[in-house]
């Protein structure tokens, strides 16, 4: 009885963390109060600190669980650079910049990151190296190191483009930065 309650305490505190990322990728981390967080997960307001000790936590939480499957995505990609090229296609897509709620949480919520505390500030820095090692190896299988800058270049050029796509109200010149900025990123892997 008592390892059941364990399990399912922790199935139900992923369930908070994984509605609160799509939640907060989409309406923002000030934007969502935590009646709708618990609301998206199925939960009443008073179960919110069985889980978590305050909206700081499940910030830093989520951010480190989005960073988490971001990179475990690239384990589906084709290896090497035909990987990233397939990969900068998919990021800098129309159908992604369109639903932020699903996508990258750098190029939904990295403003916020920035004001956030400590621990969440942790774990974004913690993704985001993984993020940049992972490019950098696909860069340059051999010598990983030799490539840091082209792939810090790249991650910053992504998720940079998607922020100013996402924030044009002209959709013309939207798909223009997402498809210019498919080109400056292919260019920057040769």
């Amino acid at each position: 009885m008592v390892r059941y309650a364990k399990e399912h305490k922790q199935v139900t505190r992923q369930r908070i963390i994984e509605k609160a990322g799509h939640r907060f990728k989409q309406d923002g981390i000030d934007g969502s109060g935590i009646s709708t967080l618990m609301s998206d997960a199925g939960l009443t307001n008073g179960a919110f600190y069985a889980h978590f000790s305050s909206k700081d936590d499940l910030v830093a939480h989520v951010v480190a669980d989005e960073l988490r499957n971001q990179i475990a995505m690239y384990d589906t990609l084709q290896p090497g650079r035909q990987g990233l090229e397939d990969f900068i296609r998919g990021y800098l897509a129309p159908q992604h910049r369109d639903d932020p709620g699903s996508g990258c949480p750098s190029a939904a919520l990295l403003d916020e990151i920035g004001r956030c505390g400590d621990a969440t500030k942790q774990a974004y820095t913690d993704g985001a190296r993984a993020i940049v090692e992972e490019f950098a190896a696909r860069l340059a299988p051999g010598d990983p190191a030799s490539a840091r800058g082209k792939a810090v270049g790249l991650y910053t050029m992504l998720v940079g483009t998607l922020q100013l796509s996402r924030a044009l109200s002209d959709p013309k010149f939207a798909d223009e930065i997402l498809e210019r900025g498919v080109e400056n990123a292919l260019a920057l892997l040769h």
